[in-house]
């Protein structure tokens, strides 16, 4: 028996090693059914995309360190992805769901997603990443607990409610693809809904009065940041995307795309019922639509005047930015590991690389297109990922497209190309993140999480970190940039694999406003990355070559 028939067994047996690993941790296996349905999310009847028969889809509930195992049939007429919205998929972004990552589910047929969420709590979501399908819906609440014997800085509230608020089409995701494609953009939107309904079908929470809730808040919508507020209470902030969070207490909160905020509500009010205000925020038009908070044995309605949100643009900017530097991490609690979130002194780590972003917009031949440093990003028909492991990334993309530093003509002059930015593996960087432009941006990183140091308006200079909050600046995933701001993060590049850097905005992620990173184990070792799953799709020019041997295991000692 030759040495080629025995490689895919090898990689076989080494899987099931990994995946033995962490067997003592618990799995939760769910079975997805995505289909279309005909709903009304905003009182027009249109394509929408469920799970399940749900809308938004199945509730991913878990404890930090749980195996989910999610098998998802593709019922729909185009191939299908799913992205785990803040989750880290350690040594694994062979799950992460991104067209750079992973080969689509063709229709009628199916795909296991495998993965741990390993040393994480907090409140994320889940949504499709292929064409437009993200306008369809197809999103749902990811709650990640700590685990029994790690203690959380709060009571444990009376009960918990996932509010998945966001802009909304109500043209169908098939004609808004459509515009984009011919060069237009989406527009605005229709307006705003919560948990996939809006006016009289909007949703009610019921509280016992003197009781504590906890609200999770996650912006899910496609174009616009949007203020939380509830008519008569205040929220106290208790965690942001998985990290605690110091516990001041706000009148309204500016939560970005692909943002999560958890706050504790007290039903401390006259019993009657309060409406829960979602609005969109540095928008011309101000699209608002609202919830209601009932408190038992109470028949009396909400009032019709609701509070108002902070200003708008420019003095709504300056309040948002002050809000944002208000947030603290709580660094005497712990997370999802018994140290104090506090004991990671990241302001003390030398930066040995910094990486500044600069988003910019192009009509080049009556097409509209977003671009990083002067690249719009696309995705090749091979995933980056496949095509680096099988070692042929040279006929698919090129390393390092974009410079650390935007040349002055990056704004004019925009590529159209796979753009794949080289990591060192652990170095410890800083990114810019320069926004030109009039509009908001906010960006995700996947695979990590980082520390959000700085906001300011205008441009950014070596002098600025001189500002940074180098202290307790809050460990998440996604951050906002204002229009002529800038943004910076610090992180260590600690997670091998192929890692997505995005906008958040559906129109500019889907017409290029993204990149990878790719993070490779100099040793190929397994102690840094995961190898190929067995039965991963492969696509593109690696669909029938033969699987690369697997590294030796790593020393009994190790």
């Amino acid at each position: 028996m030759g040495k080629p028939f025995l490689l895919p067994f090898i990689a076989l047996i080494i899987s099931a090693l990994c995946a033995f690993v962490q067997s003592g941790d618990p799995y939760l296996f769910f079975t997805w059914n995505v289909n279309y349905a005909t709903l009304s999310p905003f009182g027009v009847p249109q394509q929408v995309i469920t799970i399940n028969g749900q809308f938004p889809g199945p509730w991913i509930n878990c404890t930090s360190n749980n195996n989910i195992v999610v098998n998802v049939f593709n019922n729909l007429d185009e191939p299908l992805l799913f992205t785990w919205n803040g989750i880290q998929q350690r040594k694994n972004s062979w799950q992460d769901g991104t067209l750079g990552t992973n080969c689509p589910i063709q229709p009628g047929t199916n795909y296991t997603y495998q993965f741990q969420v390993k040393d994480q709590i907090g409140s994320y979501y889940y949504y499709p990443t292929t064409a437009l399908h993200r306008a369809a819906g197809g999103y749902g609440p990811i709650n990640v607990h700590s685990r029994n014997l790690i203690p959380i800085p709060f009571d444990k509230p009376e009960a918990e409610f996932n509010v998945l608020v966001g802009d909304w089409y109500t043209k169908g995701h098939v004609t808004l693809k459509k515009f984009l494609d011919s060069g237009r953009s989406l527009g605005r939107p229709d307006g705003v809904i919560i948990n996939g309904k809006s006016g009289n079908e909007a949703p009610t929470w019921n509280l016992i009065p003197g009781k504590v809730y906890r609200y999770r808040i996650c912006n899910v919508g496609m174009k616009n940041s949007v203020n939380v507020r509830i008519q008569g209470h205040t929220m106290k902030l208790v965690e942001i995307e998985g990290s605690h969070t110091v516990q001041n207490v706000y009148d309204s909160l500016d939560i970005h795309l692909g943002q999560c905020y958890s706050v504790l509500v007290t039903a401390d009010q006259t019993p009657k019922d309060y409406a829960f205000v979602v609005s969109t925020r540095f928008t011309k038009t101000v699209l608002t639509t609202t919830g209601t908070i009932h408190y038992e044995g109470s028949n009396i309605p909400a009032s019709t005047e609701l509070p108002a949100a902070p200003g708008n643009a420019p003095e709504g900017i300056a309040w948002s930015i002050n809000q944002f530097r208000s947030l603290r991490w709580n660094l005497t609690a712990s997370a999802a590991r018994p140290n104090p979130q506090g004991s990671y002194h990241y302001g003390k780590i030398n930066i040995t690389r910094t990486i500044k972003i600069v988003n910019s917009a192009s009509r080049g031949e009556d097409k509209l297109r977003f671009a990083v440093n002067g690249v719009s990003h696309t995705d090749p028909e091979t995933p980056l990922k496949l095509a680096e492991y099988f070692g042929v990334p040279e006929k698919v993309f090129k390393y390092d497209l974009i410079q650390d530093e935007p040349p002055a003509d990056a704004e004019d002059h925009i590529t159209t190309a796979p753009n794949v930015v080289n990591g060192t593996f652990r170095n410890f960087i800083e990114i810019i993140f320069e926004n030109h432009e009039k509009s908001i941006q906010a960006w995700h990183l996947s695979g990590y999480s980082f520390f959000a140091v700085a906001i300011e308006p205008g441009r950014w200079t070596p002098a600025k970190r001189a500002n940074y909050n180098l202290i307790d600046a809050i460990s998440r995933h996604t951050i906002q940039v204002y229009p002529n701001s800038w943004a910076a993060i610090m992180t260590t590049l600690d997670n091998c694999g192929m890692w997505n850097l995005r906008s958040v905005s559906l129109e500019r992620n889907y017409l290029g406003q993204q990149l990878y990173i790719s993070v490779l184990s100099p040793e190929r070792s397994l102690r840094d990355e995961y190898l190929l799953p067995v039965g991963q799709l492969l696509c593109g020019i690696v669909k029938d070559l033969p699987v690369p041997a697997p590294p030796p295991p790593p020393p009994a000692d190790a």
